[in-house]
């Protein structure tokens, strides 16, 4: 397995990581959380969501990055197992899904 290979494959478990993570968080300490944002409403609510479109933006970012394979030859990108942008439709679904397949083809080329 090369180097950037490595790479992608960490910047993916650090996506499902944080996403779960992020979950369990809120799960966890919900009451203290509502407590917190209650408190002032209008700072604390402002931040509450800002974590939140933070927390979405970076798992999205890191699914990304993990799903990119660097490499220094032109014909090899994406071990031709993307199917393209305008595959499917705008939806994060869709986003989600092909990316998933995508996973699954780049998997299937390492076996």
């Amino acid at each position: 397995m090369r180097h950037h290979e490595r790479v992608a494959d960490l910047f993916s478990l650090l996506a499902v990581v944080l996403l779960f993570g992020s979950i369990w968080v809120a799960i966890e300490f919900q009451s203290e959380i509502i407590a917190w944002a209650r408190a002032n409403i209008i700072v604390h609510g402002s931040a509450a969501i800002l974590a939140l479109v933070l927390d979405v933006f970076l798992v999205i970012l890191f699914l990304n990055v993990g799903s990119a394979r660097f490499s220094d030859e032109s014909d090899e990108t994406c071990f031709r197992t993307f199917r393209g942008r305008r595959h499917g439709g705008p939806s994060i679904g869709t986003a989600f899904g092909n990316w998933l397949d995508h996973m699954e083809q780049v998997s299937k080329k390492h076996r």
